[in-house]
């Protein structure tokens, strides 16, 4: 089926979840990008947190760097799977790195955003939808 084959309600629809998957995509474009912000301003409650994790802080740019490429990648269309696998990586990292002093909330944050990164491309790529539908119901034998 092609373009000019889908119903006018059909393709609202989907212009719709791609719309929402744009929208949803902002949030975790903002938390990474503050997160890469703080550290290259070196902001000092920013600081106090980064050394009670245990990083030293000539690591700033390279993970403000780090970030902001993960993002960029994120919001690309043609790289954008690429982009939230890469900022799955990079976040699941700092879960385990407040894991390791047991914060126990801020691990909320960087998990969530991962998944609300997920939502958003989900949303945005129907090959995505294709490859990971969300079913209603179990099929009866």
């Amino acid at each position: 089926m092609n373009a000019i084959d889908v119903p006018l309600s059909e393709t609202n629809g989907k212009r719709w979840l791609v719309w929402a998957g744009w929208v949803v995509s902002l949030w975790p474009v903002f938390v990474v990008g503050m997160s890469a912000h703080w550290k290259l301003t070196r902001n000092p409650a920013y600081l106090g947190m980064f050394a009670q994790i245990g990083w030293p802080d000539r690591a700033l740019t390279l993970l403000a760097c780090l970030q902001l490429g993960c993002i960029i990648l994120f919001m690309i269309p043609p790289t954008a799977v690429l982009g939230a696998v890469l900022l799955t990586g990079y976040l699941g990292g700092a879960v385990a790195a407040y894991t390791r002093i047991g914060h126990p909330y801020p691990i909320l944050v960087p998990f969530s955003t991962s998944v609300i990164a997920w939502a958003g491309i989900w949303l945005r790529d129907e090959r995505l939808r294709a490859l990971l539908p969300i079913r209603r119901g179990v099929a009866k034998e």
